[in-house]
C-alpha cells in the first residue's frame, strides 16, 4: 500500500499562483482582441448583423439601425459631436493604449484614414479604460494617429449603443457608420488593412 504524497506549502503556493496567472491571462484575452461574438450573449440582438467566416458582421441597407449620437471631450481636450459627420461614412474604432491588438492594428487605420480622407470618410476613436489621457495621447503620437478620439474611460459612451451592437469587453471593436448615420458593419477583432478596406469600401461605394 502506497502512502499519500504530501505537498509542501511552497509547491501549493506555486500551483495557486500558476492557476491565478492562467485565469488572468484568459481574462485579458477575452477583454482585448476577441475575434468573435461568443463573449456577447446578446450578439445580434436587434442589430440584424450577419457574420461572415472572417468574423466581419454586416447589415443590409434596409435593415440598419441608427447609431447613437456621441458627444464629449476628445483626448486633446476638444469637443466632438458625431452629428457633425452626417453625410460622411464614419469609421468608429474602440481602443485602449493598454491593448496590444489595438497597437497592432493602429498603423492600418492611419494608412486607410489618410487614403480616404478626401472621399468623405471620417475616422473617430473611442478611447476606453485608460485612467488618464497621458498614455492614450502617447499611443496616438507613437502611432501617428491624427484623427480625433473621444475619451471614455468608464465606457459610458459605449453603453449608448443598442443592446447587441457592442460588447464592452471586446477591445478593439470597429463599426462602419453609413452616410445616413446607420450602423453598416462591425468587427470585434484587430483589423488588417485588407479587412478594414473590405468593411469600408462597400459602404463608401453606396449612393
Amino acid at each position: 500500500m502506497t502512502g499519500h504524497k504530501r505537498h509542501s506549502p511552497r509547491s501549493h503556493r506555486r500551483a495557486v499562483t500558476a492557476a491565478a496567472t492562467a485565469a488572468a491571462a484568459a481574462l485579458l484575452l477575452s477583454a482585448c482582441g476577441s475575434d468573435s461574438d461568443s463573449g456577447n450573449p446578446a450578439s445580434g440582438s436587434g442589430a440584424n448583423f450577419v457574420t461572415s467566416d472572417s468574423g466581419i458582421a454586416t447589415v443590409a441597407a434596409g435593415d440598419r439601425h441608427a447609431a447613437p449620437r456621441l458627444q464629449g471631450k476628445t483626448l486633446d481636450g476638444g469637443q466632438l459631436d458625431t452629428a457633425d459627420y452626417r453625410g460622411k461614412v464614419v469609421v468608429l474604432n474602440v481602443w485602449g493604449s493598454w491593448c496590444a491588438p489595438c497597437r497592432a492594428e493602429a498603423k492600418n487605420f492611419v494608412k486607410v484614414a489618410e487614403e480616404t480622407e478626401d472621399q468623405g470618410v471620417q475616422f473617430v476613436g473611442i478611447n476606453t479604460r485608460d485612467t488618464s489621457t497621458q498614455p492614450a495621447l502617447a499611443f496616438e503620437k507613437e502611432e501617428g494617429i491624427e484623427y480625433p478620439s473621444l475619451y471614455d474611460p468608464t465606457g459610458r459612451l459605449l453603453l449608448r449603443f443598442e443592446k447587441g451592437t457592442l460588447n464592452p469587453q471586446a477591445i478593439p471593436t470597429t463599426l462602419i457608420i453609413d452616410r445616413d448615420g446607420r450602423i453598416a458593419a462591425r468587427a470585434m477583432q484587430p483589423l488588417s488593412e485588407e479587412k478594414l478596406r473590405g468593411m469600408l469600401d462597400p459602404v463608401l461605394a453606396e449612393k
